[in-house]
């Protein structure tokens, strides 16, 4: 009897294996990003301020009920091991769903209604790879509040690999969300 002959690993799936395997700092951040592992040290406050703030405002005025979760691990993009997975710094679904329950610690986007990234230490990344990764995993809408830039950016219609529109407001004034949100997130407490 011979034995069968293993099929050698595609670079993708050597990256996707290193990238599950690592065993990063508590409070650190690895995303697999356009084929790039991508490592964030932990936030400052007024990162994890901003972001409460948004969830806050999300879980009381939206139209519909929602459920939300804190660097959730989603799989976008590609095929197989070509999958990009990034951490976002808030995911939104509609509670209906229970979209989260039973969850492994990577899920795919289908249900989720947006995401949001605050920048920190990587601004690029938020403003250009994962918005792509975003779009690519079909993920509505992607809410990115640019601390550097004192604006903040709805990014929606995602097709062919990017978001088709955006809206881009200075921090302080109002942003109007789209439905199932439909309500006006006021940003005059993120300056």
């Amino acid at each position: 009897m011979t034995a069968m002959a293993h099929e050698p690993l595609t670079q993708e799936e050597v990256l996707l294996e290193g990238f599950l395997a690592l065993d990063t700092p508590e409070g650190f951040r690895a995303e697999l990003i356009e084929g790039e592992i991508v490592v964030t040290p932990p936030p400052d406050g007024d990162h994890e301020d901003c972001i409460g703030l948004i969830v806050e405002q999300v879980l009381l005025h939206s139209k519909v009920g929602m459920q939300f979760a804190g660097t959730k691990g989603l799989v976008l993009s590609g095929d197989g091991a070509s999958r990009d997975r990034v951490m976002p710094d808030a995911t939104f679904a509609p509670r209906e769903l229970r979209l989260f329950r039973g969850a492994d610690p990577w899920m795919p986007s289908e249900g989720v209604a947006m995401v949001l990234e605050v920048t920190s230490t990587k601004p690029k990344a938020d403003r250009e790879a994962k918005r792509r990764s975003y779009a690519l995993g079909g993920v509505p809408l992607y809410l990115l509040v640019d601390r550097d830039d004192s604006a903040i950016t709805l990014f929606s219609t995602p097709q062919r690999g990017d978001y088709r529109e955006h809206l881009t407001r200075p921090l302080g004034k109002p942003l109007t969300l789209p439905a199932p949100f439909a309500f006006d997130l006021e940003t005059a407490d993120f300056l």
